[in-house]
Protein backbone atom coordinates (compact mmCIF):
# COMPACT_ATOMS: atom_id res chain seq x y z
CA UNK A 1 0.00 0.00 0.00
CA UNK A 2 2.88 2.26 0.49
CA UNK A 3 6.31 2.66 -0.88
CA UNK A 4 9.13 4.81 0.23
CA UNK A 5 11.82 6.73 -1.44
CA UNK A 6 15.29 5.95 -0.13
CA UNK A 7 16.27 9.59 -0.31
CA UNK A 8 13.85 10.57 2.44
CA UNK A 9 15.69 12.18 5.32
CA UNK A 10 14.76 13.41 8.74
CA UNK A 11 13.60 17.01 8.40
CA UNK A 12 15.29 17.80 11.70
CA UNK A 13 18.68 16.04 11.71
CA UNK A 14 19.65 17.39 15.10
CA UNK A 15 16.93 15.26 16.61
CA UNK A 16 18.93 12.09 16.18
CA UNK A 17 21.60 13.12 18.61
CA UNK A 18 19.12 13.57 21.40
CA UNK A 19 18.91 11.13 24.22
CA UNK A 20 16.04 8.70 24.28
CA UNK A 21 16.39 7.98 20.61
CA UNK A 22 14.56 4.86 19.55
CA UNK A 23 14.51 5.09 15.87
CA UNK A 24 16.89 3.81 13.25
CA UNK A 25 18.73 5.89 10.76
CA UNK A 26 19.09 5.24 7.09
CA UNK A 27 22.41 3.77 6.14
CA UNK A 28 24.37 5.69 3.62
CA UNK A 29 25.79 4.00 0.56
CA UNK A 30 28.78 2.05 1.59
CA UNK A 31 28.00 2.23 5.27
CA UNK A 32 26.75 -0.54 7.48
CA UNK A 33 23.25 -0.45 8.83
CA UNK A 34 22.88 -1.49 12.46
CA UNK A 35 20.49 -4.31 13.13
CA UNK A 36 17.27 -3.42 14.91
CA UNK A 37 15.20 -5.31 17.47
CA UNK A 38 12.91 -6.53 14.71
CA UNK A 39 15.84 -7.61 12.70
CA UNK A 40 15.36 -5.16 9.90
CA UNK A 41 15.54 -1.48 10.67
CA UNK A 42 17.71 -1.04 13.69
CA UNK A 43 17.23 1.45 16.45
CA UNK A 44 20.71 2.60 17.16
CA UNK A 45 22.52 5.81 16.56
CA UNK A 46 23.28 7.17 13.15
CA UNK A 47 26.11 5.86 11.11
CA UNK A 48 29.15 7.94 11.56
CA UNK A 49 32.05 8.68 9.37
CA UNK A 50 35.66 8.28 10.15
CA UNK A 51 37.66 10.30 12.63
CA UNK A 52 37.27 13.96 12.00
CA UNK A 53 34.30 13.56 9.69
CA UNK A 54 30.82 14.86 10.46
CA UNK A 55 28.16 12.41 11.59
CA UNK A 56 25.96 11.31 8.76
CA UNK A 57 22.51 12.82 8.60
CA UNK A 58 19.89 10.60 10.16
CA UNK A 59 17.12 9.48 7.92
CA UNK A 60 13.90 7.60 7.93
CA UNK A 61 13.82 3.82 7.77
CA UNK A 62 12.84 2.45 4.42
CA UNK A 63 9.69 0.39 4.65
CA UNK A 64 8.40 -1.01 1.40
CA UNK A 65 5.10 -2.32 2.60
CA UNK A 66 3.97 -3.82 -0.69
CA UNK A 67 7.14 -5.86 -1.06
CA UNK A 68 7.80 -6.58 2.61
CA UNK A 69 6.68 -10.14 3.15
CA UNK A 70 6.98 -10.03 6.97
CA UNK A 71 4.84 -6.87 7.09
CA UNK A 72 2.23 -8.33 4.75
CA UNK A 73 2.14 -11.60 6.65
CA UNK A 74 1.81 -10.00 10.08
CA UNK A 75 -0.77 -7.48 8.90
CA UNK A 76 -2.73 -10.19 7.08
CA UNK A 77 -2.86 -12.54 10.07
CA UNK A 78 -3.93 -9.77 12.43
CA UNK A 79 -6.54 -8.60 9.94
CA UNK A 80 -8.02 -12.08 9.74
CA UNK A 81 -8.25 -12.32 13.53
CA UNK A 82 -9.85 -8.87 13.81
CA UNK A 83 -12.45 -9.60 11.14
CA UNK A 84 -13.33 -12.93 12.77
CA UNK A 85 -13.70 -11.42 16.24
CA UNK A 86 -15.67 -8.40 15.07
CA UNK A 87 -17.84 -10.39 12.67
CA UNK A 88 -18.83 -13.24 14.98
CA UNK A 89 -22.25 -12.69 16.60
CA UNK A 90 -22.28 -9.23 15.05
CA UNK A 91 -26.08 -9.02 14.60
CA UNK A 92 -26.87 -9.99 18.19
CA UNK A 93 -24.51 -7.76 20.16
CA UNK A 94 -24.46 -4.91 21.06
CA UNK A 95 -28.10 -3.82 21.27
CA UNK A 96 -29.45 -1.95 18.26
CA UNK A 97 -29.11 1.78 18.77
CA UNK A 98 -31.29 4.63 17.61
CA UNK A 99 -28.38 6.30 15.81
CA UNK A 100 -27.77 3.20 13.73
CA UNK A 101 -31.40 3.20 12.67
CA UNK A 102 -31.25 6.91 11.82
CA UNK A 103 -28.20 6.68 9.57
CA UNK A 104 -29.29 3.47 7.86
CA UNK A 105 -32.79 4.80 7.19
CA UNK A 106 -31.33 7.93 5.63
CA UNK A 107 -28.97 5.76 3.58
CA UNK A 108 -32.05 3.79 2.45
CA UNK A 109 -33.66 7.08 1.34
CA UNK A 110 -30.55 7.86 -0.72
CA UNK A 111 -30.69 4.40 -2.30
CA UNK A 112 -34.38 4.84 -3.12
CA UNK A 113 -33.74 8.21 -4.76
CA UNK A 114 -35.84 10.06 -2.19
CA UNK A 115 -33.16 12.62 -1.40
CA UNK A 116 -30.82 12.97 1.53
CA UNK A 117 -33.42 11.74 4.04
CA UNK A 118 -36.91 10.27 4.05
CA UNK A 119 -38.04 13.22 6.17
CA UNK A 120 -36.95 16.82 5.70
CA UNK A 121 -33.15 17.00 5.82
CA UNK A 122 -32.43 19.63 8.46
CA UNK A 123 -28.60 19.80 8.48
CA UNK A 124 -28.17 17.84 11.68
CA UNK A 125 -24.98 16.32 10.22
CA UNK A 126 -23.31 16.60 6.81
CA UNK A 127 -24.96 13.95 4.60
CA UNK A 128 -21.74 12.46 3.22
CA UNK A 129 -21.64 9.88 6.01
CA UNK A 130 -24.88 8.11 5.18
CA UNK A 131 -24.24 8.55 1.46
CA UNK A 132 -21.19 6.33 2.03
CA UNK A 133 -23.32 3.92 4.06
CA UNK A 134 -25.72 3.79 1.12
CA UNK A 135 -22.79 2.77 -1.06
CA UNK A 136 -21.64 0.13 1.41
CA UNK A 137 -25.10 -1.42 1.82
CA UNK A 138 -26.15 -1.09 -1.78
CA UNK A 139 -24.87 -4.44 -2.98
CA UNK A 140 -26.19 -6.63 -0.13
CA UNK A 141 -29.53 -4.83 -0.21
CA UNK A 142 -29.91 -5.73 -3.89
CA UNK A 143 -29.77 -9.43 -3.02
CA UNK A 144 -31.75 -9.27 0.23
CA UNK A 145 -33.98 -6.18 0.03
CA UNK A 146 -36.02 -7.33 3.03
CA UNK A 147 -32.76 -7.64 4.95
CA UNK A 148 -32.02 -3.93 4.60
CA UNK A 149 -32.36 -3.50 8.34
CA UNK A 150 -29.90 -2.51 11.02
CA UNK A 151 -28.70 -5.89 12.28
CA UNK A 152 -27.69 -7.55 8.97
CA UNK A 153 -26.38 -4.30 7.51
CA UNK A 154 -23.82 -4.18 10.31
CA UNK A 155 -21.78 -6.55 8.18
CA UNK A 156 -20.96 -3.61 5.95
CA UNK A 157 -19.02 -2.13 8.87
CA UNK A 158 -16.61 -5.06 8.76
CA UNK A 159 -15.11 -3.59 5.60
CA UNK A 160 -14.74 -0.27 7.38
CA UNK A 161 -13.03 -1.88 10.37
CA UNK A 162 -10.72 -3.87 8.08
CA UNK A 163 -9.67 -0.74 6.18
CA UNK A 164 -9.03 1.15 9.42
CA UNK A 165 -6.97 -1.72 10.84
CA UNK A 166 -4.71 -1.89 7.79
CA UNK A 167 -4.29 1.88 7.72
CA UNK A 168 -3.23 1.99 11.35
CA UNK A 169 -0.54 -0.61 10.66
CA UNK A 170 0.71 1.39 7.67
CA UNK A 171 0.66 4.61 9.67
CA UNK A 172 2.58 3.01 12.54
CA UNK A 173 5.30 1.88 10.15
CA UNK A 174 5.41 5.30 8.52
CA UNK A 175 5.83 6.85 11.95
CA UNK A 176 8.92 4.68 12.35
CA UNK A 177 7.58 2.15 14.83
CA UNK A 178 9.19 -1.30 14.55
CA UNK A 179 7.16 -4.08 13.04
CA UNK A 180 6.08 -5.68 16.30
CA UNK A 181 4.90 -2.31 17.65
CA UNK A 182 2.90 -1.68 14.46
CA UNK A 183 1.24 -5.08 14.97
CA UNK A 184 0.58 -4.19 18.59
CA UNK A 185 -1.10 -0.92 17.55
CA UNK A 186 -3.25 -2.83 15.06
CA UNK A 187 -4.23 -5.40 17.69
CA UNK A 188 -5.06 -2.73 20.27
CA UNK A 189 -7.20 -0.92 17.74
CA UNK A 190 -9.11 -3.94 16.48
CA UNK A 191 -9.35 -6.34 19.41
CA UNK A 192 -9.99 -4.15 22.43
CA UNK A 193 -13.50 -5.03 23.70
CA UNK A 194 -14.35 -1.33 23.47
CA UNK A 195 -13.37 -1.34 19.79
CA UNK A 196 -15.17 -4.60 19.07
CA UNK A 197 -18.44 -3.23 20.47
CA UNK A 198 -18.33 0.22 18.92
CA UNK A 199 -16.81 -0.66 15.55
CA UNK A 200 -19.61 -3.13 14.87
CA UNK A 201 -22.22 -0.39 14.93
CA UNK A 202 -23.30 1.73 11.96
CA UNK A 203 -21.83 5.01 13.20
CA UNK A 204 -20.58 7.91 11.12
CA UNK A 205 -17.56 8.07 13.42
CA UNK A 206 -16.28 4.71 12.18
CA UNK A 207 -16.30 5.95 8.58
CA UNK A 208 -14.72 9.29 9.53
CA UNK A 209 -11.89 7.52 11.37
CA UNK A 210 -10.89 5.63 8.23
CA UNK A 211 -10.70 8.84 6.19
CA UNK A 212 -8.67 10.57 8.90
CA UNK A 213 -6.27 7.63 9.14
CA UNK A 214 -5.81 7.83 5.38
CA UNK A 215 -5.07 11.54 5.75
CA UNK A 216 -2.39 10.78 8.37
CA UNK A 217 -0.87 8.04 6.20
CA UNK A 218 -0.60 10.44 3.28
CA UNK A 219 0.76 13.22 5.50
CA UNK A 220 3.47 10.86 6.79
CA UNK A 221 4.28 9.45 3.37
CA UNK A 222 8.03 8.93 3.10
CA UNK A 223 7.84 9.77 -0.59
CA UNK A 224 6.91 13.34 0.31
CA UNK A 225 5.25 14.01 -3.01
CA UNK A 226 3.19 17.16 -3.00
CA UNK A 227 0.19 15.29 -4.34
CA UNK A 228 0.30 13.05 -1.24
CA UNK A 229 -0.15 16.12 0.92
CA UNK A 230 -2.89 17.52 -1.29
CA UNK A 231 -4.62 14.14 -1.09
CA UNK A 232 -4.19 14.24 2.67
CA UNK A 233 -6.12 17.51 2.73
CA UNK A 234 -8.87 15.96 0.59
CA UNK A 235 -9.11 12.92 2.87
CA UNK A 236 -9.24 15.15 5.96
CA UNK A 237 -12.07 17.18 4.43
CA UNK A 238 -13.94 13.97 3.65
CA UNK A 239 -13.50 12.89 7.27
CA UNK A 240 -14.92 16.18 8.52
CA UNK A 241 -17.84 16.02 6.09
CA UNK A 242 -18.49 12.48 7.33
CA UNK A 243 -18.51 13.51 10.99
CA UNK A 244 -17.99 17.17 11.74
CA UNK A 245 -16.34 16.57 15.11
CA UNK A 246 -13.24 15.42 13.23
CA UNK A 247 -12.41 19.13 13.00
CA UNK A 248 -10.77 18.71 16.40
CA UNK A 249 -8.09 16.43 14.92
CA UNK A 250 -6.99 18.75 12.09
CA UNK A 251 -4.24 20.54 14.11
CA UNK A 252 -2.69 17.15 14.88
CA UNK A 253 -2.75 16.30 11.18
CA UNK A 254 -0.93 19.53 10.40
CA UNK A 255 1.72 18.69 12.99
CA UNK A 256 2.26 15.30 11.36
CA UNK A 257 2.51 16.86 7.91
CA UNK A 258 4.93 19.50 9.18
CA UNK A 259 7.13 16.90 10.81
CA UNK A 260 7.22 14.56 7.82
CA UNK A 261 7.31 16.94 4.86
CA UNK A 262 10.56 18.00 3.27
CA UNK A 263 11.86 21.34 4.45
CA UNK A 264 12.29 22.58 0.87
CA UNK A 265 8.67 21.92 -0.08
CA UNK A 266 7.02 22.20 3.32
CA UNK A 267 5.25 25.48 2.74
CA UNK A 268 3.85 24.24 -0.57
CA UNK A 269 2.75 20.94 0.98
CA UNK A 270 0.97 22.53 3.92
CA UNK A 271 -0.58 25.30 1.82
CA UNK A 272 -1.82 22.81 -0.73
CA UNK A 273 -3.27 20.50 1.92
CA UNK A 274 -5.04 23.33 3.72
CA UNK A 275 -6.41 24.68 0.44
CA UNK A 276 -7.67 21.27 -0.67
CA UNK A 277 -9.29 20.68 2.72
CA UNK A 278 -10.94 24.10 2.77
CA UNK A 279 -12.26 23.90 -0.79
CA UNK A 280 -13.87 20.52 -0.24
CA UNK A 281 -15.18 21.54 3.15
CA UNK A 282 -16.82 24.64 1.69
CA UNK A 283 -18.98 22.44 -0.53
CA UNK A 284 -21.28 21.87 2.45
CA UNK A 285 -22.24 25.52 3.07
CA UNK A 286 -22.28 26.01 -0.71
CA UNK A 287 -24.91 23.28 -0.99
CA UNK A 288 -26.99 25.01 1.65
CA UNK A 289 -26.55 28.37 -0.07
CA UNK A 290 -27.67 27.04 -3.45
CA UNK A 291 -30.77 25.59 -1.78
CA UNK A 292 -31.47 28.91 -0.05
CA UNK A 293 -31.00 27.11 3.26
CA UNK A 294 -27.81 28.68 4.53
CA UNK A 295 -29.45 31.30 6.73
CA UNK A 296 -32.53 30.93 8.95
CA UNK A 297 -35.83 31.94 7.41
CA UNK A 298 -39.52 31.31 7.54
CA UNK A 299 -40.79 28.01 6.18
CA UNK A 300 -37.46 26.24 5.67
CA UNK A 301 -34.60 24.63 7.53
CA UNK A 302 -31.11 26.11 7.45
CA UNK A 303 -27.50 25.20 8.03
CA UNK A 304 -27.16 27.93 10.65
CA UNK A 305 -30.16 26.54 12.53
CA UNK A 306 -28.62 23.07 12.45
CA UNK A 307 -25.28 24.32 13.79
CA UNK A 308 -27.05 26.41 16.42
CA UNK A 309 -28.98 23.35 17.60
CA UNK A 310 -25.84 21.22 17.83
CA UNK A 311 -23.95 23.92 19.73
CA UNK A 312 -26.82 24.54 22.13
CA UNK A 313 -27.55 20.92 23.05
CA UNK A 314 -27.80 20.52 26.81
CA UNK A 315 -24.43 19.65 28.28
CA UNK A 316 -23.92 16.30 29.95
CA UNK A 317 -21.74 17.66 32.74
CA UNK A 318 -18.13 17.29 33.77
CA UNK A 319 -16.76 13.90 32.91
CA UNK A 320 -15.25 13.35 36.37
CA UNK A 321 -18.43 14.34 38.23
CA UNK A 322 -19.88 11.01 39.47
CA UNK A 323 -23.46 12.17 38.94
CA UNK A 324 -23.10 13.59 35.44
CA UNK A 325 -24.17 12.07 32.16
CA UNK A 326 -20.62 12.38 30.81
CA UNK A 327 -19.33 10.37 33.74
CA UNK A 328 -21.87 7.67 32.89
CA UNK A 329 -20.55 7.59 29.32
CA UNK A 330 -16.97 7.36 30.62
CA UNK A 331 -17.91 4.47 32.91
CA UNK A 332 -19.57 2.68 29.98
CA UNK A 333 -16.28 2.92 28.05
CA UNK A 334 -14.22 1.72 31.01
CA UNK A 335 -16.66 -1.13 31.59
CA UNK A 336 -15.42 -2.68 28.35
CA UNK A 337 -11.76 -1.67 28.54
CA UNK A 338 -9.56 0.46 30.78
CA UNK A 339 -6.26 -0.30 29.08
CA UNK A 340 -6.79 1.49 25.79
CA UNK A 341 -8.55 4.68 27.01
CA UNK A 342 -6.51 5.29 30.17
CA UNK A 343 -3.22 3.74 29.09
CA UNK A 344 -3.40 5.41 25.70
CA UNK A 345 -4.15 8.83 27.14
CA UNK A 346 -1.32 8.51 29.65
CA UNK A 347 0.99 7.48 26.81
CA UNK A 348 -0.08 10.49 24.75
CA UNK A 349 0.66 12.90 27.59
CA UNK A 350 4.06 11.31 28.20
CA UNK A 351 4.98 11.44 24.52
CA UNK A 352 4.12 15.14 24.33
CA UNK A 353 6.08 15.78 27.52
CA UNK A 354 9.10 13.89 26.12
CA UNK A 355 8.95 15.67 22.80
CA UNK A 356 12.26 17.44 23.40
CA UNK A 357 14.28 14.31 24.18
CA UNK A 358 12.76 11.42 22.25
CA UNK A 359 12.74 10.81 18.53
CA UNK A 360 9.79 8.47 18.99
CA UNK A 361 7.87 11.22 20.78
CA UNK A 362 8.52 13.61 17.91
CA UNK A 363 7.52 11.03 15.31
CA UNK A 364 4.27 10.32 17.21
CA UNK A 365 3.58 13.98 18.05
CA UNK A 366 0.59 14.14 15.71
CA UNK A 367 -1.31 11.10 17.06
CA UNK A 368 -0.42 12.06 20.64
CA UNK A 369 -1.75 15.58 20.10
CA UNK A 370 -4.92 14.17 18.51
CA UNK A 371 -5.59 11.99 21.56
CA UNK A 372 -5.02 14.87 23.97
CA UNK A 373 -7.17 17.31 21.95
CA UNK A 374 -10.06 14.84 21.85
CA UNK A 375 -9.70 14.27 25.60
CA UNK A 376 -9.74 18.01 26.31
CA UNK A 377 -12.91 18.47 24.27
CA UNK A 378 -14.54 15.54 26.10
CA UNK A 379 -13.73 17.17 29.44
CA UNK A 380 -15.61 20.41 28.73
CA UNK A 381 -17.97 20.82 31.70
CA UNK A 382 -20.72 22.30 29.50
CA UNK A 383 -20.24 20.05 26.50
CA UNK A 384 -22.37 17.20 25.23
CA UNK A 385 -20.60 13.83 25.24
CA UNK A 386 -22.17 11.08 23.09
CA UNK A 387 -21.31 7.44 23.65
CA UNK A 388 -19.68 7.03 20.25
CA UNK A 389 -17.29 9.97 20.73
CA UNK A 390 -14.43 7.73 21.85
CA UNK A 391 -14.39 6.01 18.44
CA UNK A 392 -12.49 8.97 17.02
CA UNK A 393 -9.78 8.61 19.66
CA UNK A 394 -9.30 4.83 19.44
CA UNK A 395 -6.69 4.75 16.61
CA UNK A 396 -4.58 7.47 18.19
CA UNK A 397 -4.76 5.87 21.63
CA UNK A 398 -3.65 2.56 20.11
CA UNK A 399 -0.73 4.19 18.27
CA UNK A 400 0.65 6.05 21.27
CA UNK A 401 0.22 3.04 23.55
CA UNK A 402 2.17 0.88 21.11
CA UNK A 403 4.81 3.61 20.82
CA UNK A 404 5.10 3.73 24.62
CA UNK A 405 5.65 -0.04 24.64
CA UNK A 406 8.32 0.35 21.96
CA UNK A 407 10.01 3.06 24.01
CA UNK A 408 10.10 0.85 27.10
CA UNK A 409 11.43 -2.08 25.07
CA UNK A 410 14.16 0.08 23.59
CA UNK A 411 15.13 1.46 26.99
CA UNK A 412 15.41 -2.03 28.45
CA UNK A 413 17.17 -3.74 25.56
CA UNK A 414 19.36 -1.11 23.95
CA UNK A 415 19.87 1.95 26.13
CA UNK A 416 23.55 2.45 27.10
CA UNK A 417 24.37 -0.81 25.38
CA UNK A 418 27.94 -0.99 24.15
CA UNK A 419 29.60 -3.29 21.63
CA UNK A 420 31.39 -5.27 24.35
CA UNK A 421 28.53 -5.74 26.75
CA UNK A 422 28.80 -8.88 28.84
CA UNK A 423 26.54 -11.76 27.91
CA UNK A 424 25.08 -11.97 31.43
CA UNK A 425 23.90 -8.37 31.16
CA UNK A 426 22.35 -9.06 27.76
CA UNK A 427 20.46 -12.01 29.25
CA UNK A 428 19.34 -9.81 32.15
CA UNK A 429 17.99 -7.22 29.71
CA UNK A 430 15.98 -9.84 27.84
CA UNK A 431 14.75 -11.37 31.09
CA UNK A 432 13.49 -7.98 32.28
CA UNK A 433 11.80 -7.39 28.94
CA UNK A 434 10.14 -10.79 29.19
CA UNK A 435 8.89 -10.12 32.71
CA UNK A 436 7.42 -6.77 31.66
CA UNK A 437 5.73 -8.29 28.62
CA UNK A 438 4.34 -11.19 30.65
CA UNK A 439 3.03 -8.83 33.33
CA UNK A 440 1.28 -6.68 30.75
CA UNK A 441 -0.24 -9.75 29.12
CA UNK A 442 -1.37 -11.14 32.48
CA UNK A 443 -3.16 -7.89 33.24
CA UNK A 444 -4.74 -7.27 29.84
CA UNK A 445 -5.63 -10.64 28.35
CA UNK A 446 -8.07 -11.91 31.04
CA UNK A 447 -10.02 -8.65 30.93
CA UNK A 448 -10.11 -8.58 27.14
CA UNK A 449 -11.10 -12.24 27.06
CA UNK A 450 -14.16 -11.57 29.22
CA UNK A 451 -15.15 -8.50 27.23
CA UNK A 452 -14.74 -10.11 23.84
CA UNK A 453 -16.45 -13.31 25.04
CA UNK A 454 -19.55 -11.29 25.85
CA UNK A 455 -19.47 -9.70 22.40
CA UNK A 456 -19.13 -13.13 20.78
CA UNK A 457 -21.86 -14.92 22.72
CA UNK A 458 -24.50 -12.53 24.15
CA UNK A 459 -27.83 -11.88 22.42
CA UNK A 460 -29.10 -8.38 23.18
CA UNK A 461 -31.45 -8.05 20.21
CA UNK A 462 -33.92 -10.91 20.67
CA UNK A 463 -36.81 -8.60 21.70
CA UNK A 464 -36.23 -6.39 18.64
CA UNK A 465 -36.30 -9.38 16.29
CA UNK A 466 -39.50 -10.69 17.89
CA UNK A 467 -41.20 -7.29 17.74
CA UNK A 468 -40.27 -6.84 14.06
CA UNK A 469 -41.59 -10.33 13.27
CA UNK A 470 -44.86 -9.61 15.12
CA UNK A 471 -45.45 -6.40 13.14
CA UNK A 472 -44.94 -8.25 9.87
CA UNK A 473 -47.13 -11.21 10.88
CA UNK A 474 -50.00 -9.94 13.03
CA UNK A 475 -51.00 -6.54 11.63
CA UNK A 476 -53.65 -7.36 9.00
CA UNK A 477 -53.38 -4.30 6.73
CA UNK A 478 -50.02 -2.61 7.28
CA UNK A 479 -50.33 -0.41 4.18
CA UNK A 480 -53.24 1.42 5.84
CA UNK A 481 -51.96 1.27 9.42
CA UNK A 482 -49.99 3.93 11.25
CA UNK A 483 -47.37 2.97 13.81
CA UNK A 484 -44.91 4.96 15.89
CA UNK A 485 -41.54 3.21 16.11
CA UNK A 486 -38.03 4.11 17.13
CA UNK A 487 -35.37 4.56 14.47
CA UNK A 488 -33.89 1.08 14.94
CA UNK A 489 -37.19 -0.62 14.00
CA UNK A 490 -38.28 1.78 11.27
CA UNK A 491 -36.85 -0.14 8.32
CA UNK A 492 -38.28 -3.40 9.70
CA UNK A 493 -41.73 -1.77 9.65
CA UNK A 494 -41.20 -0.44 6.11
CA UNK A 495 -40.20 -3.88 4.84
CA UNK A 496 -43.32 -5.30 6.55
CA UNK A 497 -45.52 -3.11 4.35
CA UNK A 498 -46.03 0.06 6.41
CA UNK A 499 -45.81 3.22 4.30
CA UNK A 500 -42.46 4.94 4.89
CA UNK A 501 -43.16 8.33 6.43
CA UNK A 502 -46.92 8.59 7.02
CA UNK A 503 -47.39 4.89 7.97
CA UNK A 504 -44.17 3.95 9.72
CA UNK A 505 -43.31 7.09 11.68
CA UNK A 506 -40.20 7.93 13.66
CA UNK A 507 -41.94 8.51 16.98
CA UNK A 508 -40.50 11.97 17.75
CA UNK A 509 -41.44 13.27 14.29
CA UNK A 510 -45.08 13.17 15.41
CA UNK A 511 -44.32 16.10 17.72
CA UNK A 512 -41.25 17.77 16.24
CA UNK A 513 -41.75 17.70 12.45
CA UNK A 514 -44.52 20.08 11.24
CA UNK A 515 -44.82 18.13 7.97
CA UNK A 516 -45.61 14.94 9.89
CA UNK A 517 -47.84 16.82 12.33
CA UNK A 518 -50.07 17.92 9.43
CA UNK A 519 -50.81 14.26 8.68
CA UNK A 520 -52.01 13.77 12.28
CA UNK A 521 -54.83 16.36 12.60
CA UNK A 522 -56.38 14.44 15.51
CA UNK A 523 -53.08 13.86 17.25
CA UNK A 524 -52.63 10.46 18.89
CA UNK A 525 -56.10 9.37 17.66
CA UNK A 526 -54.66 9.09 14.13
CA UNK A 527 -52.16 6.50 15.34
CA UNK A 528 -52.94 2.76 15.41
CA UNK A 529 -49.93 1.28 17.20
CA UNK A 530 -46.99 2.43 19.31
CA UNK A 531 -43.94 0.23 19.63
CA UNK A 532 -42.77 1.11 23.13
CA UNK A 533 -39.03 0.53 23.29
CA UNK A 534 -36.66 1.89 25.96
CA UNK A 535 -35.89 4.88 23.73
CA UNK A 536 -39.57 5.70 23.17
CA UNK A 537 -40.40 5.48 26.88
CA UNK A 538 -37.39 7.64 27.80
CA UNK A 539 -38.14 10.47 25.34
CA UNK A 540 -41.95 10.41 25.53
CA UNK A 541 -41.84 12.66 28.60
CA UNK A 542 -41.14 15.66 26.35
CA UNK A 543 -43.33 14.57 23.42
CA UNK A 544 -47.07 15.24 24.05
CA UNK A 545 -48.44 13.22 21.14
CA UNK A 546 -46.25 10.19 21.85
CA UNK A 547 -46.98 10.40 25.56
CA UNK A 548 -50.75 10.54 24.93
CA UNK A 549 -50.55 7.59 22.54
CA UNK A 550 -48.77 5.53 25.20
CA UNK A 551 -51.29 6.51 27.87
CA UNK A 552 -54.29 5.66 25.68
CA UNK A 553 -53.08 2.31 24.45
CA UNK A 554 -53.00 -1.32 25.57
CA UNK A 555 -50.13 -3.75 25.21
CA UNK A 556 -50.97 -6.54 22.75
CA UNK A 557 -47.54 -8.12 22.73
CA UNK A 558 -44.54 -7.87 25.03
CA UNK A 559 -41.04 -9.12 24.23
CA UNK A 560 -38.31 -9.22 26.84
CA UNK A 561 -38.51 -8.14 30.45
CA UNK A 562 -37.56 -5.21 32.61
CA UNK A 563 -36.29 -1.92 31.27
CA UNK A 564 -35.22 -3.49 27.98
CA UNK A 565 -38.64 -4.92 27.12
CA UNK A 566 -40.42 -3.94 23.92
CA UNK A 567 -44.20 -3.55 24.03
CA UNK A 568 -46.43 -3.33 20.98
CA UNK A 569 -49.38 -1.21 22.10
CA UNK A 570 -52.66 -0.66 20.21
CA UNK A 571 -54.29 2.73 20.77
CA UNK A 572 -57.87 2.97 22.04
CA UNK A 573 -59.33 5.81 20.01
CA UNK A 574 -62.54 5.87 22.02
CA UNK A 575 -60.79 6.58 25.31
CA UNK A 576 -59.84 10.07 26.52
CA UNK A 577 -62.63 11.77 24.59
Amino acid sequence: MTATVPTATDPQPADATATGQLLPVRHLPGSRRPAGPDGTDGTGAGTGGGPGSSPSAPARPVVRFRSSRPDLLLCGVLLLVIVLVQGWNLTAFPALSDDEGTYLAQAWAVQQGEGLAHYTYWYDHPPLGWIQIAGLTWLPSLFVPDGMTVAPMRFSMLAVSAAGSVLIYVLARRLWLPRWAAGLAMGLFGLSPLSVVLQREIFLDNLAVVWMLLAFCLAASPSRHLWHHFASGLAAATAVLTKETMLVVLPALLVTMWRHSHRDTRKFAVTGAVTACALIGLSYPLYALLNNELLPGAGHVSLIDGITYQMSRPGSGFILDPGSGSNGVLRSWLYYDTVLPLGGLAGAVLLLAAHRWSVTARALAGPALAAVLLAVVAMRPSGYLPAMYVIQALPFLALVLAAAAAAVAHAVLRRHRGPGERRALVYARWALAGVLAASAAAYVLPRWYEGDRTALTADANGPYRQAAAWLGREVPDPANTRVLVDDALWLDAVHSGFAPGPGAIWFYKADLDPAVGKTLPRGWRDIDYVVSSPTVRRDAVDLPTVKAALEHSTAVAVFGTGEDRIEIRRTDRESGS
